[in-house]
């Protein structure tokens, strides 16, 4: 059996990391020594990169690695393995040479890859994209971002930054502000925060300011609760319509906090979905994705496998 890859996942909240063997005649790879610590997200670049260190050794700890595939928030320049840009949820997170220290620290190739290119990934090669030529994952929660997997390969655009789903615009978030500074976009709409935001000005209930209270609420049968998932899954529909005539892959993905909060949300995307796409493209399978919390892993796994063996495709010039 050849040796295991160390993938890591560095998110806003949490570092995860698992030794990942490679799955037997095409079989679903194999995780091993899953942990899993809190981020110091507030620390800066050093206690973030500490903390992910520390877990891997640990995860490693015994064994021979062949490669390290890490799986990052913000926008990665891949050929370098730094981040180029981030948000607020990692302090300093933007310009942080991410491979450097693991290549140093395990001495063997390190790939790095954005957390929903890698979700995506993992989701094509181990969920339901297995088998298929291709896949779009999109990823509604605390941000709304996807990743397109054509012919088994994240692509990840020239500058890192494929897949921001969330900063197209749509007419219900017009005047809207969006993280990214603009206004106007999906994200600010349709993602958690932005649908505890929407329920707020059609005046629901003070105490629904959490994204779980307001799904509780919406499974209840409150009625302002309920409108707020159906506008932000209608308009988030409309955009997946568009990208269906754009990117016409085989199957989309749908997965994050708000996807798998029911409450109306899915069938309003669906009829999202109806308005905008093409008949050509119309019937095109939008599943939940199945691959598991464990995607990004297993996505990042698989990145640090294919720069074993070939130069990442669609990577930015280093």
């Amino acid at each position: 059996m050849p040796d295991p890859v160390l993938a890591l996942d560095l998110g806003g909240t949490k570092i995860r990391a698992a030794l990942v063997h490679e799955g037997e005649g095409g079989s679903t790879p194999r995780l091993e020594h899953v942990a899993e610590v809190a981020t110091p997200a507030t620390s800066g670049p050093a206690a973030i990169l500490g903390a992910a260190l520390d877990l891997a050794a640990q995860v490693a700890a015994g064994t021979a690695v062949r490669a390290v595939g890490l799986s990052s928030a913000g926008v990665i320049d891949s050929g370098r393995g730094r981040v180029t840009h981030a948000t607020s949820s990692l302090t300093g997170w933007a310009g942080t040479d991410v491979l450097t220290p693991f290549a140093e620290r395990f001495g063997v190739p390190v790939s790095v890859l954005n957390d929903v290119h890698a979700h995506g990934l993992g989701e094509a090669r181990c969920g339901v994209g297995r088998g298929r030529s291709s896949l779009l994952l999109v990823a509604v929660g605390t941000g709304i971002g996807g990743c397109h997997v054509l012919g088994g390969h994240a692509v990840v655009g020239a500058h890192g930054a494929a897949g921001h789903v969330g900063h197209l615009p749509v007419p219900e978030a017009e005047g809207i502000p969006c993280p990214c500074g603009r206004s106007g976009h999906l994200e600010g709409l349709a993602s958690g925060p932005g649908i505890v935001q929407l329920a707020a000005r059609l005046g629901a209930d003070p105490s629904l300011r959490e994204g779980r209270a307001l799904a509780a609420a919406a499974a209840a049968g409150d009625e302002t609760a309920r409108e707020a998932y159906r506008v932000a899954g209608h308009a988030t529909g409309r955009v997946l319509g568009g990208l269906l005539n754009v990117l016409d892959p085989e199957v989309v993905a749908l997965t994050g906090g708000v996807a798998e909060a029911g409450a109306g949300w899915f069938e309003a995307v669906t009829r999202g979905i109806a308005q905008e796409a093409m008949d050509v493209v119309a019937d095109t399978a939008v599943l939940p994705a199945s691959a598991g919390s464990h995607a990004a892993l297993l996505g990042a796994a698989a990145r640090a496998l294919e720069e074993l063996s070939s130069p990442a495709p669609h990577s930015p010039s280093r």
